[in-house]
């Protein structure tokens, strides 16, 4: 997906990106409606411009990667030092300086889709990750309360919370919720 402001540049853009086998979903000139766009068609990359109406690139950049809609890929005539730093900071995985060249813009575009299909394995990762301790913490606070109230040792809570499980097809951490909560007693 493109958003650039001046329309020479983002169909020249777009007929290099075709020529190179991408194929481009959306166009605007809006930082704004780059968003919007990106949340519906769901690109692989989205490739701005700093300075838009509406929202400059920047900012659309930073919504865009928190939401990590895309890889994004900044194409502007601007080369200040803070506008890169601050491009860093937002997520940007490539920073690319008008004008161009196709050789540049290739592995550029490579690069950032590859960096982003890293960081959502990551991310991935990290969900699964923080939902099995957050399973974990519950079972061991069950089995506490099963040692406790009953008197069942640490094995022998845990058994009862691994059966019951099985018996009733259900999670351990939903078993385990209902032991925390009362509603399961051995």
């Amino acid at each position: 997906m493109i958003a650039e402001d001046e329309a020479i540049i983002r169909l020249d853009l777009k007929e290099t990106l075709e020529e190179e086998g991408y194929e481009v979903v959306g166009e605007t000139s809006r930082g704004d409606e780059a968003v919007r766009l990106a949340e519906d068609l769901e690109p692989d990359l989205v490739i701005l411009d700093i300075k838009m109406p509406g929202m400059d690139g920047l900012a659309a950049a930073r919504e865009i990667t928190r939401q990590s809609l895309a890889a994004v890929l900044i194409l502007t005539a601007f080369s200040q030092r803070h506008l890169i730093e601050e491009a860093r900071d937002s997520g940007v995985l490539a920073y690319l300086v008008k004008p161009f060249q196709k050789t540049d813009l290739v592995p550029s575009i490579e690069v950032a889709l590859g960096r982003f299909r890293e960081l959502r394995t990551l991310q991935d990762q990290t969900e699964v990750l923080e939902e099995r301790l957050a399973t974990r913490k519950l079972i061991d606070r069950a089995k506490g309360i099963l040692m406790d109230r009953y008197g069942l040792a640490e094995h022998d809570a845990f058994n009862f919370i691994q059966k019951t499980a099985m018996q009733q097809r259900r999670a351990m951490k939903v078993v385990a919720e209902e032991v925390i909560e009362g509603l399961l007693t051995p």
